[in-house]
């Protein structure tokens, strides 16, 4: 699969960007930051220290030195190298600790933010997302970000620190073609390791790409399982996901293949470096210009230089990678929030909670215009019920009214506040919905119940479960309301979820209620109970009833008849009977309907006209 050169992340600019977006988050700990900084300064003082002082001990026992004087044992010159190497480590130690607070909090504030900023993302943005490699974004952003971190300050500024007092000391002891190769070797490695760094990238962020595919192809098919399962294409899924991961796989081991072949190439580069030092300090033992432990000191220089250096490309390979990682998560974080709060926005206060559609003009895609110059007012206390055929702009309406969208035009007032106006969080306190499709988390009956206010008593989450019709449901299980309801709540029927809904919108008792399809999934006994449920809790209440069946809306105050999102009739249920046009159309296709369900029912007295 050919990635474009422009979606590399492996551009300077993009990581300076990308580190430059880290920094608010690192602020929080600065001071820990400067602690940890002079730890590792420390500690590399210590490191660099410990084999200046092994130098020292090799040159008072060498039995061969000019004055010939008894050898004596040099404790003082222990004693020091042994406490050299304790600071080394001591101070780690400390640089460790100090910073895992930096490492982890901000990990903890990052990934806390990104989800924060999702939920302020429009409704438009999570219908066209992908779960899967949202979420896996997510995981992979905030887990590089202890990467890049742990990169930087473990790994990166050591070497470099390490690098640079080695160098300093050997060109001010001794001449200065030590400080010429050492510098040199550094400089072709670091140089030659970005370059081929750089190349390499490009299989790193297709290896992103079909990982992120994948788990979203897998989190689909598993969401969808029954659909996969009335259709049978379980192959289908399986072949897709396995092409996705084989190009996966074929990045994978371009990337480890062409990973050997750097790490060739590091290898030889230090080799070079070393034989070269090695050689010149030898021949200046036998000149007599250095002594055995100079000799001792540079050896332990370059070991103590150059095996943490071997591992600078893979260092380097994981700081660009985990950069690409937090690039992606990032980017979530630059998605625009379509639906923002003005900075004056007021809260909503209700009195008569009066909803009113003024001349509203609406459409998700330019190219196809949903509602068109709606107008309607919902008195206070007055139930409106809205029909329709399917994509004739119903449901719409409700998430208008959530402020899920903003009008194209017009505008939508409760008790003469746009609501626009006022914060998205004082309207929807005010409005409580019973959707069509209802989706609960995976945790217990209460939990969901209770979900609408959290500071409710377990009486009034039972009492609301009652006048939903199903606390004698929840009671007769096993667990009881502390029963799991599984993934989106598929252990439950369709129409014991949309109990559960209802309870929650009960329990919530906003001044504005929105049923949309509340009773599509009842059976018709327990369509009867919850019609009365909702006809008992829509008193002093203003109702939005959003139906597909007429028979549910017959007490309606008014109904309002939607045909390609223009109101096409409005009335009372008589008044658009006698108007004998849509509305009388599609009950008398209804009746029909019905009466030939009853007949089957003679028949049959298990046919139901409605499985729960």
């Amino acid at each position: 699969m050919r990635v474009s050169q422009t979606s590399l992340p492996s551009s300077n600019r993009k990581d300076l960007r990308t580190l430059k977006s880290l920094l608010p988050y690192l602020w929080q700990f600065r001071g820990r930051v400067v602690i940890a900084l002079i730890a590792l300064i420390i500690a590399k003082i210590a490191m660099v220290g410990a084999p200046i002082i092994l130098k020292n001990i090799i040159d008072t026992l060498d039995p061969n030195k000019p004055n010939g004087s008894t050898l004596v044992l040099p404790l003082f010159l222990l004693c020091a190298y042994g406490a050299l190497r304790l600071g080394n480590t001591l101070f780690n130690e400390i640089r460790d600790s100090v910073f895992a607070r930096v490492r982890h909090g901000s990990m903890r504030t990052m990934s806390s933010k990104v989800v924060e900023h999702m939920h302020k993302l429009s409704l438009r943005f999570h219908l066209d997302r992908k779960t899967g490699a949202v979420t896996r974004d997510l995981e992979r952003g905030t887990r590089s970000v202890s990467s890049l971190l742990n990169y930087l300050v473990f790994s990166i500024l050591p070497i470099l620190i390490e690098v640079i007092l080695i160098a300093t000391y050997l060109l001010l002891a001794y001449s200065y073609w030590y400080a010429v190769v050492t510098f040199s070797t550094v400089i072709i490695y670091i140089f030659i390791t970005m370059k081929i760094t750089e190349w390499r990238m490009k299989y790193r962020v297709t290896m992103n790409q079909m990982d992120s595919k994948a788990n979203s192809q897998a989190v689909d098919s598993l969401l969808n399982y029954e659909t996969v399962k009335y259709f049978t294409n379980e192959k289908m899924e399986i072949k897709q996901y396995n092409e996705t991961l084989g190009h996966w796989e074929d990045a994978a081991v371009k990337s480890q293949t062409s990973l050997s072949a750097l790490n060739i190439g590091q290898g030889a580069i230090i080799a070079i470096g070393v034989t070269l030092i090695m050689v010149m300090a030898t021949q200046d033992v036998i000149n007599k210009n250095m002594t055995l432990g100079d000799l001792v000191l540079v050896n332990a220089f370059m070991i103590q230089m150059f095996i943490p250096l071997n591992f600078l490309g893979v260092v380097y390979s994981q700081l660009k990678h985990a950069l690409s990682d937090m690039e992606r998560m990032f980017n979530l974080l630059d998605e625009p929030e379509e639906i923002k709060d003005k900075s004056n926005a007021t809260t909503l206060k209700v009195t008569h909670a009066i909803v009113k559609f003024e001349h509203v003009d609406f459409s998700y895609y330019k190219d196809r215009q949903i509602l068109k110059d709606i107008n309607f007012t919902i008195g206070a206390g007055e139930k409106l019920a809205v029909v329709g055929e399917s994509g004739s702009g119903k449901s719409t309406l409700a998430r208008l009214l959530f402020r899920f969208y903003d009008v194209k035009s017009g505008a939508i007032l409760i008790d003469q506040q746009n609501i626009t106006d006022i914060t998205q969080e004082s309207l929807r306190e005010n409005i409580g919905i019973v959707p069509q499709d209802t989706v609960l988390f995976n945790e217990s009956i209460y939990y969901n119940i209770a979900y609408a206010r959290l500071d409710a008593s377990d009486e009034e989450v039972y009492s609301a479960a009652k006048s939903a019709n199903i606390h004698d449901f929840v009671i007769s299980l096993p667990d009881g309301y502390e029963t799991m309801v599984g993934e989106r709540g598929l252990k439950l029927s369709g129409g014991e979820k949309q109990r559960v809904a209802i309870a929650r919108t009960i329990l919530k008792n906003p001044r504005i209620l929105v049923f949309d399809e509340a009773t599509s999934s009842l059976d018709s006994k327990s369509e009867k109970q919850i019609l009365k449920a909702i006809s008992a809790i829509s008193t002093n209440h203003t109702s939005l009833v959003i139906a597909h069946r007429l028979s549910t809306i017959v007490d309606a105050d008014r109904i309002l008849v939607m045909h390609k999102g223009c109101i096409q009739e409005q009335g009372n249920h008589t008044q658009l009977l006698e108007l004998n046009g849509m509305y009388a159309t599609m009950w008398k296709l209804q009746q029909e309907e019905q009466k030939k369900i009853e007949k089957l029912k003679s028949f049959n007295p298990e046919v139901k006209r409605h499985k729960d």
